[in-house]
């Protein structure tokens, strides 16, 4: 007897989308979520009165009906919207010789750009047109009609041949880094700098990690939807995942725990931590590629040059991460969104160096008590060396140094606004969210390697989330979700949600 159709293990946004389209295709979905709190890295939380976002605050495209966010794409097929505030610029980037905005119209953004260096807003025109024909193509196939077997050739050749027909001139840039396009098109040494900045930001690799694609994506959504935040924070994206799932009859399980992925020949359900077996034929792990494959699984159950050659796929290093409930007076004219980059002669991806900064209670002031605002910054830093012993307070504190240096480009006296301080170190991201060593996924460069897929050697067993897709993101995550879930139907189920759509 089997309890379900279909296990998901963890209510990260991967996972969530991946259920949430299972349980609208009529399959009997359980989610077990290990925490108290749905969303992953992008749940929110509420300390005192301040609600914080833990991961992403930049969205784009949540609301326009033209968007190609994946993310989007699964709302609309569960009947789920979200009530968004849109806002331009997009951020400022704060670097060494100053400041500048960042504007999602491509016109000004360049304009932004000529006031710096006037050759270098020229090249960048090149390389921006080299890669948007790139996204022009993609346009005309959403994500949602993707899948990951062979029948993927099909669908593409029936609905689609026009829009691969698009693909062929760009085949050449497909696989190819975005250092490639920029080495062709970019000579201005300001420019370089800028786009490994926003591939690093995007990928979380410079730009010759990060494959065109991605910033082609990225390009042309920026420009073409709505930069927006959702009102109540990525917890509101999170809420309306799951009452789409639940609207399909899925089930969402809170402090369920997974032990084991039960496997006999092929998998047969999981067992809980309190002991409890749910059976089921398939199982999707919304855990990284690491914990899925350590902890979820017995070694035996993969052949082991497999399991080895997984388990040696590089990571991105972890965050710290620094969130604060501050005062607000004087404070009108705040924007929400800055990167600071501290040393221009220091790599952009050395720990502290490059600070992101989110002030979300610009748009949505229900996230703060009156004239008070929630700020979140964060900074890579690698879990190595980090121990839970006498020094561990003194090191968040001397850590998190970089990051208020950072604020103080935006905010001079934050220090005395604090009415709430959490400093969060690797270790902090590694057991409040089961990741390993804290990581925000695979650091697999371009042309280094292929993203393992959604699928495992062991039948019944697929795997969603930032070891599946390339891209530090919630688009990514989304569109892993989509491509296991139609996987799992026939292409007839998904053309007909498509078409109803």
């Amino acid at each position: 007897m089997q309890d379900c159709d279909v296990i998901v293990i963890g209510s990260g946004i991967g996972g969530l989308c991946a259920a949430g389209l299972l349980a609208r295709y009529g399959k009997r979905v359980i989610v077990c979520e290990s925490h108290t709190i749905a969303g992953g890295a992008a749940h929110s939380f509420r300390r005192r009165k301040f609600e914080f976002d833990s991961g992403p605050s930049f969205y784009c495209g949540l609301t326009d009906a033209q968007s190609l966010n994946p993310l989007k794409q699964v709302l609309d097929v569960l009947g789920e919207s979200l009530l968004c505030v849109s806002y331009d610029p997009l951020g400022h980037y704060h670097l060494p010789e100053g400041t500048f905005a960042v504007y999602s119209n491509t016109d000004r953004y360049r304009h932004e750009v000529e006031k710096i260096t006037p050759q270098g807003a020229k090249e960048l025109k090149e390389f921006e047109e080299r890669l948007l024909p790139l996204y022009e193509a993609m346009k005309g196939i959403p994500t949602l009609a993707l899948r990951t077997d062979w029948q993927l050739i099909l669908v593409l050749l029936r609905r689609y041949l026009p829009s691969l027909t698009k693909m062929l001139p760009n085949l050449p840039i497909v696989q190819a880094s975005v250092g490639n396009v920029m080495d062709a098109t970019v000579k201005d040494a300001w420019v370089r700098r800028l786009i490994d900045l926003e591939c690093f930001l995007l990928s979380g690799l410079k730009a010759h990690g990060t494959i065109a694609p991605e910033v082609a994506f990225m390009l042309g959504e920026r420009s073409r939807s709505k930069v927006e935040y959702p009102v109540g924070g990525s917890g509101a994206i999170v809420k309306a995942l799951v009452r789409g799932l639940e609207k399909f009859n899925g089930k969402l399980l809170l402090g369920c725990h997974v032990e084991q992925i039960l496997v006999s020949g092929k998998v047969v359900g999981v067992r809980l931590q309190n002991g409890e077996i749910i059976k089921a034929p398939v199982v999707i792990s919304n855990a990284t590629i690491w914990d899925t494959y350590t902890k979820l699984l017995r070694p035996e159950d993969l052949p082991a040059s497999y399991r080895k050659v997984s388990l040696d796929t590089p990571a991105v290093d972890s965050f710290m991460h620094l969130h604060l409930g501050i005062r607000g007076e004087g404070l009108e004219n705040l924007t929400g969104h800055h990167v600071v980059v501290h040393d221009a002669q220091q790599d952009i991806t050395s720990p502290g160096n490059t600070c992101m900064i989110s002030i979300p209670s610009v748009w949505d002031a229900s996230l703060a008590p009156e004239k008070h605002h929630v700020v979140h910054a964060y900074t890579l830093e690698p879990l190595a060396g980090w121990e839970k012993n006498a020094g561990y307070e003194h090191k968040k504190q001397e850590k998190a140094k970089s990051l208020y240096r950072a604020l103080e480009r935006i905010i001079p006296d934050i220090r005395d606004r604090i009415e709430l301080e959490l400093i969060g170190t690797p270790l902090t991201h590694a057991s409040y969210l089961r990741r390993y060593q804290g990581t925000y996924g695979p650091a697999i460069a371009a042309g280094k390697g292929m993203f393992p897929t959604t699928h495992t050697p062991i039948a019944g067993l697929y795997r969603v989330g930032d070891s599946t897709m390339p891209g530090i993101g919630v688009p990514a995550v989304a569109a892993s979700g989509i491509l296991c879930a139609n996987t799992l139907v026939k292409p007839e189920q998904t053309a007909e949600l498509l078409d109803n759509l």
